[in-house]
């Protein structure tokens, strides 16, 4: 019984150290010294420490929860669930961290926000492995997060462009680690995409953003703006513009002193008003159906359009889709 007793609390001891270690061994260097915080301790090495606390799940304990979860809403299932696979969202976020950022701790939030995601989706009944499902969404979180906080101009709007920011430069290490060089056609072939758009990504990883107030050199007065395309319209479009809707405008003046009547009421309350008239007041008012009135305005149209042909040029061209 003594021996028991002894070896017990040898145990202990042994397991005390062992955490002294543990906890000392994850502490920066100069929190060490003489048992004195010199600086506060490293954020992620104690989230690190506190995730080790909760302990893996195996398929079936996975699958028992994630039916507690979508059954009874069962909010303890669900935190055991998200406990036990903060780890798989360590190990993603950091496969990341080796290509695109520095903060860690940025992408292993935007993970966490991802695995909550995964639980609330999860069906349980299609035998698919929960930390399997889970990484599709842990890593769709963190690929956002990245898009939209690269740079101030995004570099990853649609899903091949998402796809390629997240595999070029792990496809271009592949390479030199093989002995190739990782020319842009080379890796257009490997990833499935065109060089362009290879080379247009690494032109956009590479560059960093620049004021456009800033000078163009040290010895340069012109800034990167002075160069940029005028956003307005060259003046002799707008003379050009102006003058086709002036001919536009007098032609269908023109045009509407050939109606009167009926088509001429037509013309004025249905066709050019800005609050047209309905089928059925018109209809109403000359005491004939509401098809009779379409027939008229169909007709009408027609001949505003062949008058107009012959007195616009490039009519067509101009004004496609006049009077559609």
């Amino acid at each position: 019984m003594k021996q028991t007793e002894e070896t017990s609390s040898s145990e202990e001891i042994n397991d005390s150290e062992d955490r002294q270690l543990t906890e000392h061994a994850i502490l920066p260097p100069s929190v060490q010294i003489a048992g004195t915080a010199l600086v506060p301790f490293d954020p992620l090495q104690i989230y690190l420490m506190e995730i080790k606390r909760y302990d893996l799940l195996t398929r079936e304990e996975e699958k028992e929860l994630a039916i507690r979860v979508v059954e009874h809403k069962d909010d303890k299932a669900a935190y055991r669930l998200v406990t036990a696979n903060l780890r798989l969202v360590v190990k993603i976020a950091m496969d990341f961290h080796r290509y695109w950022t520095k903060n860690l701790l940025d992408l292993i939030q935007e993970g966490n926000l991802g695995l909550l995601q995964a639980v609330k989706k999860f069906d349980p009944y299609r035998g698919i492995k929960f930390s399997y499902y889970a990484s599709f969404w842990i890593k769709a979180y963190i690929l956002k997060f990245i898009m939209d906080n690269w740079k101030l101009v995004k570099i990853g709007t649609t899903q091949s462009q998402r796809k390629l920011f997240f595999n070029l430069a792990k496809e271009r290490d592949k390479l030199i680690a093989q002995g190739f060089t990782p020319e842009p056609k080379l890796l257009a072939e490997r990833l499935d995409v065109k060089e362009e758009e290879v080379v247009e990504m690494t032109q956009r990883l590479g560059g960093w953003e620049v004021s456009l107030s800033s000078p163009m050199g040290d010895d340069s007065r012109e800034a990167f703006d002075a160069f940029l395309p005028d956003p307005k319209t060259p003046i002799d479009e707008q003379l050009s513009d102006a003058q086709n809707r002036d001919l536009l405008i007098k032609s269908l003046q023109e045009f509407r002193k050939t109606l009167s009547g009926k088509e001429a009421d037509i013309f004025d309350n249905r066709i050019m008003a800005e609050k047209p008239l309905t089928l059925q007041d018109l209809g109403n008012k000359y005491h004939i159906s509401r098809e009779r009135i379409r027939q008229l305005q169909e007709k009408i149209i027609n001949q505003i359009k062949k008058w107009l042909k012959e007195r616009i040029p490039n009519f067509e061209e101009e004004y496609g889709d006049f009077l559609k």
